[in-house]
């Protein structure tokens, strides 16, 4: 039996790490001290005075444990690593754990690649960022692509070069095939170096000399690539406009604000970056148990840049314990290599920069706090449970889900919904009229479906007008309405397109509800109350409705036309007649001429009729 009074006499009054337990050893608060005796002390004696969480806390410790250091540095390193460890109830948790993307050029390689990720490591790749805005990563990235046919796959070159024929990126445009060896690696490098020029925040200069080209290729009559630099000329300028807001005393900086209430808080960031506030961030956190909003904001910065792996040079804070001051300073200077300042200014520009993060966090907290906590919940938070779920290791942005629908086999349709990062982008979704399949052949539908899919997006690859894109943008995840079967049919598809991207079915229940995943060839069992199942039922709906719609729809106009409708003597209850027998116009055409009379409202001349249309 763990005595707490008796364990409060040995503690030392050393530095530290306290591990506070509850009755079924769950470990629910980690804290830092200088001194181990007098801090722990403070929490069972006086806590009448203390926050309600403060004394929720303390009524759920059943024991504690403690790891002496040698310095409060060293205390302070070993709390962020066990906080972000065991993730502790009453410790400050940012929801959902939120990392921001950076764009990734993998410049130490040959034939580099550019893409979005969320973990910067130390590989001698170039990062840049962090970006709070994932869907202007997205975007950018795509943009990229358009003007510079840099490769999106992972192989590794020039070691594979040669080894595969290229895949559909090379047939859209977008990729000059560096793996075929069909492109130098200095002028591959070239594109490089645009592509980095641009996203180091220097348009000007690239557009300076885009528009010199242009002028060069118009003078030489050069029409068609004129006009694909002047489309290279206005992407730039699009991504160039998302940066607008300029400020002329703030360089590298990250100014925090927070709005506390009864032991939840929201902290705003705004991101200066080289003089100019290049987005801004809430993040909610709950079980907050620090006394004041300075204590909080310290807990915060922890949390923040132990999860983060940029720091700025300077941070504005709207209050910080003093206690706290030096030592966050000389932590955060460790990190980023540099000295980094802590700054609480009282006058000019940054505290007014201050006050309008300040403002921002009680707005966002007071209308929107409850709404904004459960979208981003059910949204990215979905995708990211999803991701571990499946052993993803690239990020998911564009979610693409299929659906076959038809009618006793006739009539079939194929759908095609869109969700990112978590949620839907109806102008993405786009439908199709099966073609080339009788019956209900779900498996040959679906590879119509696919096959269609990806060669429009060979097809768009051939004009440089990014407005008339459709399917271009290819997938960081297929969903499938369905398990083995129809994961086989578009993992067949990806093959013939040379396409990389992970699928995943949907198997269903006798009620044709997913009951789990099917993913690298086995069955996933998903608890159904996770946010990822939900967000994969959603997207099972959606796809599912936008297709029944489009059957509807095509009913209503008469556009749907069933093969029974040319054989002669066969009225519209006849027809019925058969299918309601038979299921589908397969097996009617498979039935002998006795088992066609014997449906509902047909005669001999009747069955004959159809019989001599199927066989003669």
């Amino acid at each position: 039996m763990f005595d707490i009074k008796e364990e409060l006499k040995k503690l030392p009054s050393t530095p530290g790490v306290y591990i506070m337990k509850s009755e079924n050893d769950e470990i629910i608060y980690i804290g830092k001290a200088i001194n181990l005796k007098n801090r722990v002390k403070q929490y069972f004696t006086g806590t009448k005075s203390r926050g309600a969480k403060t004394i929720a806390l303390v009524s759920h410790i059943k024991e504690f444990e403690y790891i002496i250091t040698d310095s409060e540095m060293e205390a302070l390193i070993l709390e962020c690593n066990l906080i972000k460890k065991h993730k502790p109830k009453y410790n400050i948790m940012l929801k959902d754990d939120k990392k921001y993307p950076y764009i990734k050029v993998t410049v130490n390689e040959d034939f580099p690649v550019i893409y979005k990720t969320r973990r910067r490591l130390d590989d001698g790749a170039l990062y840049i960022g962090p970006i709070t805005d994932a869907t202007a990563v997205n975007e950018t990235i795509d943009m990229i692509h358009k003007i510079w046919p840099i490769r999106k796959c992972r192989k590794k070159l020039p070691r594979d070069i040669g080894r595969e024929r290229p895949c559909l990126n090379y047939h859209i445009g977008e990729c000059e095939a560096p793996c075929a060896g069909l492109i130098s690696k200095e002028e591959y490098g070239e594109y490089v170096k645009e592509a980095v020029r641009l996203l180091s925040g220097h348009p000007d200069e690239l557009v300076k000399k885009l528009k010199a080209e242009m002028a060069e290729a118009s003078k030489n009559l050069e029409f068609e690539k004129a006009a694909s630099l002047r489309d290279k000329i206005k992407w730039i300028n699009r991504i160039g406009e998302k940066q607008k807001m300029e400020n002329t005393s703030v360089g590298d900086a990250d100014v925090i604000a927070m709005k506390l209430a009864e032991g939840e808080g929201l902290f705003q960031i705004f991101f200066m970056r080289g003089g100019k506030l290049v987005g801004r961030e809430h993040f909610f956190a709950e079980n907050i148990i620090e006394e004041t909003k300075g204590e909080a904001i310290a807990e915060f910065i922890k949390r923040f840049y132990s999860g983060t792996a940029f720091v700025p040079k300077e941070i504005v804070v709207e209050d910080i314990p003093d206690s706290e001051h030096e030592l966050l300073e000389d932590w955060l200077s460790g990190l980023k290599g540099v000295k980094v300042k802590v700054i609480k200014p009282v006058k000019g520009e940054k505290e007014g920069l201050l006050k309008l993060a300040a403002t921002n966090a009680e707005i966002v907290f007071n209308q929107f706090g409850e709404k904004l906590k459960k979208d981003e919940a059910r949204t990215i938070g979905a995708v990211k449970e999803l991701c571990d779920i499946l052993g993803l290791e690239k990020p998911v942005s564009r979610i693409e889900a299929y659906d076959i629908s038809n009618i006793m086999g006739t009539n079939s349709v194929g759908s095609m919904v869109v969700f990112e990062d978590g949620s839907a982008k109806r102008s993405d979704y786009r439908k199709f009229k099966i073609k080339s399949v009788n019956g209900a052949n779900d498996y040959a539908s679906m590879q119509e479906v696919l096959v269609r899919r990806f060669n429009h997006a060979i097809k768009e690859g051939m004009t440089s007008e990014l407005n008339k894109a459709k399917f271009s943008k290819l997938p960081d995840l297929m969903l499938m309405d369905g398990g083995k079967i129809q994961v086989n049919a578009a993992k067949e598809v990806l093959m013939e397109f040379g396409l990389d991207i992970p699928v995943c079915g949907m198997v269903k229940d006798d009620r044709h509800r997913t009951r789990a995943f099917y993913y690298e060839d086995k069955e996933i069992n998903v608890d159904k109350s996770s946010q990822s199942f939900r967000l994969v039922t959603r997207i099972q709906d959606e796809a599912h409705r936008f297709a029944i719609e489009y059957h509807r729809r095509l009913r209503e106009k008469n556009e749907v036309h069933s093969i029974l409708d040319d054989i002669p003597k066969i009225g519209e209850k006849r027809r019925k007649a058969l299918l309601y027998k038979f299921g589908d116009v397969e097996s009617i055409r498979e039935a002998s001429l006795e088992e066609l009379e014997s449906a509902e409202n047909m005669t001999k001349d009747s069955a004959m009729e159809v019989y001599k249309f199927f066989h003669e």
